[in-house]
């Protein structure tokens, strides 16, 4: 997208505003399809929680995706969104049985992450396919705030579990139709991914039933200019040669899968921001904007660096310039980057905000969650209202007559 479309949606609908290009969400579907091209069958399962609004389900679902979700309500979404119950894997953790059940009972591919839990539902569904995530104890993601991997991770079932999963899968009959993993994001080496890969199936080969290996996902996409990134042709190539190879010795051919969220989204998402004020101290230009980690946290969260520019004034000299927003925290989107000279009222634009920007949001401070737009075949299209001070309200109980004073009572 140009900055000229961009500065249009932002007077058109207000900032701030997050808006989303399809056509790069397109493009991003159809790079890690070619990459795994030479794969018989493959599966690609869009992880909702990165971005959950019902259009860009619905956008994936017509590029022929399936759905990874981590919660009954993501799950419903789905379905809502038109994606079939088969096409949707539900992968939770810490969740009760209970919910799992309900999953289960809509139809979706079920996805345990503990022995717990495990038992329980094998006794009671034993013929309910079910899916193990496997924790391979490998850290191929690159920023240890969001590797899952890790032998003290609260995610999957351990590798040294093994013999205690076999036991539980013997002794209940269950069905299990798939295995998975997933290492954490940011993946940047190739071979470690690659290693991972080995214990996984190597895991797989205990299982003679099985439909599909998920492999999870986390590659990495570019933050700025020249930055690095997953290099998904080479994994493509080499994974596909190894997965394929495997399948020979297993007797028939899997469903490789993936649960790609961050890649597909994070790039096509642009948010935008109105400059509320231009402050200069002893030793810092501050850009105050009309926003705060309320709308994005994951600079203040993850340490995340989201590249940011002037495109109220493009061609503007260059300043150094802290930019932050009006929330009462400390929530500095960026310190010292060098930006076209600002001034108040300029509409500053925030890149790769697709992926876990709108649905990480809140209410802080009793603040709007903004709009967001979807830019589809060079129109903008609202795909969720502002909210407005009704929507802060709607849930709230006010138990004012508690708090009245009876009249009788004032005139003493």
């Amino acid at each position: 997208m140009n900055a000229q479309n961009l500065l249009k949606i932002a007077r058109q609908h207000g900032a701030p505003v997050y808006v989303y290009d399809a056509e790069k969400i397109e493009s991003q579907y159809q790079r890690l399809t070619n990459a795994f091209k030479g794969v018989g069958s493959l599966r690609l399962n869009y992880a909702a929680k990165a971005l959950s609004n019902i259009s860009i389900l619905r956008l994936l679902n017509n590029l022929g995706s399936g759905l990874d979700t981590v919660s009954i309500q993501e799950v419903k979404l789905g379905l809502m969104a038109g994606f079939k119950p088969e096409s949707i894997i539900f992968t939770p953790n810490g969740v009760s049985l209970e919910e799992i059940e309900e999953a289960s009972a809509l139809g979706v591919q079920i996805n345990i992450d503990n022995l717990s839990i495990l038992e329980q539902f094998g006794s009671k569904h034993p013929d309910v396919p079910v899916c193990i995530r496997i924790n391979p104890h490998v850290m191929a993601g690159g920023n240890s705030k969001i590797s899952v991997g890790h032998i003290d991770s609260k995610f999957g079932i351990s590798i040294h579990q093994i013999p205690h999963l076999l036991r539980i899968v013997d002794l209940t009959k269950m069905n299990i139709n798939g295995i998975h993993m997933h290492t954490g994001s940011d993946i940047l080496d190739i071979d470690v991914f690659l290693y991972a890969s080995e214990i996984l199936f190597e895991t797989a080969k205990n299982f003679k039933n099985l439909e599909f290996i998920d492999f999870g996902s986390g590659f990495k996409v570019p933050y700025k200019a020249g930055d690095i990134e997953t290099n998904i042709e080479e994994l493509g190539k080499k994974l596909t040669t190894r997965f394929n190879q495997f399948c020979e010795e297993y007797g028939k051919e899997l469903t490789l899968a993936f649960e790609p969220g961050k890649f597909l989204v994070s790039e096509a998402g642009y948010f935008l921001a109105k400059v509320n004020v231009v402050k200069q101290t002893t030793s810092t230009v501050f850009a105050s904007v009309d926003s705060g980690f309320n709308h994005l946290i994951r600079p203040m969260l993850y340490g995340s660096a989201h590249e940011i520019s002037n495109i109220s004034n493009p061609k503007g000299k260059e300043r150094y310039y802290s930019v932050v927003g009006y929330i009462c925290e400390t929530d500095t989107f960026g310190s010292n980057r060098r930006i076209n000279e600002i001034s108040e009222g300029d509409i500053l634009c925030f890149k790769n905000a697709g992926a876990y920007c709108f649905t990480m949001s809140s209410n802080y401070n009793s603040r709007f969650r903004p709009a967001e737009v979807l830019w589809h075949k060079g129109k903008a299209h609202l795909i969720r209202e502002r909210e407005t001070f009704d929507d802060i309200l709607r849930n709230q109980v006010d138990i004012k007559d508690l708090f009245e004073t009876p009249k009788a009572e004032v005139l003493k």
